[in-house]
């Protein structure tokens, strides 16, 4: 991610508006990026995220509202005129074309010199490490290396901008992987604005500067990854973004920083605060809860449940653990697979306490 990001919004969204008949896939959103951030749009399908961006690359024209690119109010600037290129999600290469031709063909329009195109298109060539694959063809190529022609492609003409719509959604999850480290490095050695677009929630994590995560036309929630993640706004947010447990309560008393919650199906839940509402929500990632032996007749401290596990599902690093308490409600425990023998781990049938810290769980009024 960015070392350092301007203070100065490159792109600022205001109060734009997109219907398509009666439906409203962009509601009355305004949303400001800096110059050399990396911004990802996540939400589920439908929620507007890819009409937003077709937005600001011209490829759609807001029914209300306005788009400032740099001071300019480019809402009803036609694509071409716009300093912004988009990498499409099937990467649109010319099948006829060389890496080097296809990478070349924007800059021929234009009307470039030939020395200044050939220089151009070498510099982006070294730049995503195609080096000797300049006269193969797109089906020469493989599915990462026809990504990284078609960034290459985008990135020509120096755009002030790069969107970028769901680009490695074609790749299989280890090149995946390895195309997320290559985009963040060349978006750190251009120091332009990426703006992707993405409903895989570890690809935003990993990239992204902050996170927009859009719901039915709006943004709900922008925020760095870590925010993200740790401090939801919503129950929404919390249950959309990664694992968690979401548990209903209602608060029964009030003293200092601990507050008393009676939490449904679990019991008693000791919270450092809450919102001044009666209706809670209390949201503990698996990762927060810990699993230990049950031990008989030893009395429980404060966010401690006895509790069966009944499934376990092993995912290398780490295990998913279900886990019944006593009450009926089920929880999910993430355990990290330390070792590489299973003497200490947990098996379906085992009683065990689950606990969990206070200060671990995220309280939510709506």
């Amino acid at each position: 991610m960015s070392a350092a990001l301007s203070t100065e919004p490159l792109l600022r969204i205001l109060s734009v508006v997109k219907r398509f008949g009666g439906f409203t896939a962009v509601d009355t959103l305004s949303l400001d990026i800096a110059k050399g951030e990396f911004f990802a749009l996540l939400g589920p399908s439908g929620c507007g995220k890819t009409t937003l961006l077709r937005m600001l690359a011209g490829l759609e024209t807001p029914d209300a509202g306005e788009i400032f690119l740099n001071g300019e109010n480019v809402a009803q600037v036609p694509p071409h005129l716009r300093p912004v290129n988009m990498m499409f999600q099937n990467y649109a290469l010319f099948p006829h074309l060389s890496v080097a031709g296809n990478i070349a063909f924007g800059l021929k329009r234009l009307k470039m010199a030939k020395a200044d195109i050939d220089a151009r298109v070498s510099e982006m060539v070294a730049l995503v490490r195609l080096q000797g694959l300049e006269g193969r063809k797109p089906d020469q190529l493989s599915g990462g290396q026809r990504q990284r022609v078609a960034l290459a492609r985008s990135l020509a003409r120096r755009p002030q901008m790069l969107l970028l719509d769901e680009p490695l959604a074609a790749l299989d999850k280890k090149l995946r992987e390895i195309t997320q480290d290559e985009l963040m490095e060349v978006q750190r050695r251009l120091g332009m604005t990426f703006v992707i677009v993405t409903h895989d929630q570890s690809e935003a994590m990993t990239v992204a500067d902050r996170i927009g995560v859009m719901d039915k036309g709006k943004l709900v929630q922008v925020a760095a990854p870590r925010e993200l993640y740790e401090t939801p706004n919503s129950r929404w947010i919390a249950g959309f973004v990664g694992d968690i447990n979401l548990i209903e309560g209602e608060v029964v008393s009030r003293t200092g920083d601990r507050v008393e919650v009676n939490a449904k199906e679990v019991g008693r839940v000791i919270v450092p605060k809450a919102p001044d509402a009666k209706e809670i929500c209390l949201a503990i990632r698996p990762e927060k809860i810990r699993l230990s032996p049950k031990v008989s007749g030893a009395s429980l401290p404060d966010n401690s449940f006895d509790a069966v596990v009944t499934d376990i599902g092993f995912l290398g690093g780490i295990s998913i653990c279900k886990v019944k308490l006593e009450s009926g409600a089920m929880l999910r425990v993430t355990m990290a697979n330390a070792t590489r023998t299973s003497a200490d781990s947990m098996s379906v049938g085992d009683s065990v306490r689950v606990s969990f810290a206070p200060g671990d769980i995220v309280v939510l009024d709506r």
